[in-house]
């Protein structure tokens, strides 16, 4: 969940202290030469034709080289879980061969330096590329020495990148929860928060948003994260059954109860349940729940005694239960019993450039279901993927992604390959639309770029940060609260004083 760092200066004298450090880091290797595989620091050189003096030099001060001479090269030699510093010689790549690049230099975990020359810094692609995805750039030739200090900055910088992200539940879920729109950072704040108390939490969303993985997350992160997390879908199983499901029952109970079964809520004790799609929970099984939840004890059917049950209820639905409860199909004493802390999962949709790094993310885990190497997606597939009103959310992103996988005809997945053919045809629209997309698109970029640092990104953008939270608002890019803008007017100074050096943005 990385963003695409900002263009640092080759000679700012700003963070000597950072420079320094990794200057110390760089010139003490454990010997002569390239030091033991498990200090080594990984560097990715991308260059049509490899400087093979560079590549000694960066070796003997510790680096452990991979030389790739191809965009396609990358994604092999990259693994997942590794960080790395990354060097791109763009002058040694044809104009042709800028998507492709383009794609590889999206890998999340790669801290990259751009080399090349004046004519090729000239060509608007490949500043756009290195304005986006690379930490830095230099011109060549350009001394060995200088790229070893950068790619050592930038090795540093991705690391630390690491150490300041909020918790990933992919990390304990490995499944899609990935995002840096605002909306899924929020999400992953309130996560943190909510994951130390032990009150009841509701999830709301759509369906395919992921709630499931948010419940485990919460789990996973809580106090009670060693004891079970048992989930069950209200939805699945039959309303005839569900009482004995979430209860138990005693041998005898009933014609078939041949021996005790112990329930989904006794299952959980010292843990966490998680009752997805409450909504669809009938009225006999909600007044179950609720004695439960008001005394702690449950009864199994067909037995006399009282069982004290230490569970936490995390429950979810897609379902809007503010109109279920003026229809009188979900009882309010259970609702607010269950809702002490409400989630509210942001739809597909709303996550804006989350959804080409969703669909990247899913395209690296799923790769190995088809023998032909996919590279990525090519241009109309990322257009149709935006235009796309998602109904089925990460659900359907990733069916349709594995889908396109196996039924690709080329290396790099087409619309046509995701059926939403249709939604990659350029559509019509006034200059003043155009200007505003692209207003909108540009501090979108900048935002990514700098992790939310306000000042940072209203520098790139060349104008000041009210302007920039005023621009926020008008594209809808920030809540407009009365706070939001009580913090704009606090931070407005007057004309003709100086800002304090430590007057700096701390938001992200």
């Amino acid at each position: 969940m990385r963003e695409s760092s900002h263009l640092s200066s080759v000679t700012s004298l700003a963070g000597a202290g950072l420079r320094l450090a990794v200057s110390r880091a760089a010139e003490t290797p454990t010997s002569r030469g390239t030091p033991p595989a498990a200090s080594a620091r990984v560097l990715l050189y991308v260059a049509r034709t490899p400087d093979d003096a560079l590549v000694e030099h960066l070796k003997s001060r510790g680096w452990s080289v991979l030389v790739a001479r191809s965009a396609h090269e990358i994604g092999r030699l990259i693994k997942p879980a590794t960080t790395c510093a990354g060097i791109v010689d763009m002058a040694s790549f044809a104009v042709r061969e800028l998507p492709a690049l383009e794609t590889s230099l999206r890998q999340q975990q790669v801290g990259w330096i751009a080399l090349a020359n004046p004519e090729r810094l000239a060509d608007p692609a490949v500043r756009r590329l290195i304005r986006h995805y690379c930490f830095d750039y230099v011109k060549i030739p350009v001394a060995s020495a200088t790229i070893d200090y950068l790619v050592g900055h930038a090795y540093g910088m991705i690391n630390l990148c690491d150490a300041d992200l909020p918790p990933d539940p992919t990390a304990v879920s490995d499944a899609e929860m990935v995002g840096t729109c605002e909306a899924m950072q929020q999400l992953f704040r309130t996560i943190r928060k909510v994951a130390n108390t032990d009150a009841s939490v509701f999830i709301s969303g759509e369906s395919g948003t992921g709630k499931e993985l948010t419940a485990l997350a919460i789990h996973e992160r809580s106090p009670r994260r060693k004891a079970p997390f048992v989930p069950i879908n209200c939805g699945a199983i039959p309303h005839h059954l569900l009482q004995s499901e979430l209860f138990g029952y005693e041998r005898g109970a009933f014609t078939g109860a041949h021996q005790r079964k112990i329930g989904r809520v006794e299952a959980a004790n010292g843990g966490t349940l998680f009752l997805d799609e409450i909504g669809d929970l009938p009225m006999e099984s909600q007044a179950s729940l609720l004695r439960f939840l008001q005394e702690g004890k449950i009864e199994r059917l067909g037995g006399h005694e009282s069982i004290p049950v230490d569970v936490r209820i995390i429950s979810a639905t897609h379902v809007d239960l503010e109109g279920a409860m003026r229809d009188g199909r979900f009882r309010q004493d259970l609702f607010h019993r269950l809702c002490v802390l409400r989630v509210d999962e942001p739809p597909l949709r709303a996550r804006g450039k989350d959804i080409e790094l969703l669909a990247h993310h899913i395209l690296g885990k799923f790769m190995t279901d088809s023998a032909r190497k996919i590279r990525g997606f090519a241009p109309s597939a990322i257009e149709a993927m935006y235009n796309y009103h998602w109904p089925g959310n990460v659900r359907e992103l990733i069916n349709r992604v594995r889908r396109a996988i196996v039924m690709a005809e080329s290396k790099l997945i087409s619309a046509e390959d995701l059926d939403l053919a249709h939604f990659s045809q350029p559509q019509t629209m006034s200059l003043a639309q155009a200007r505003e997309a692209a207003e909108k698109r540009a501090i979108e970029v900048a935002l990514l770029r700098h992790r939310h640092r306000l000042n940072e990104a209203a520098t790139d953008l060349g104008i000041s940060r009210v302007t920039l939270y005023r621009l926020m608002g008008t594209h809808g890019l920030r809540d407009t609260s009365n706070d939001d803008r009580a913090a704009v007017k606090s931070d407005e100074k007057p004309e003709g004083k100086n800002v304090s050096p430590d007057d700096h943005d701390t938001r992200e």
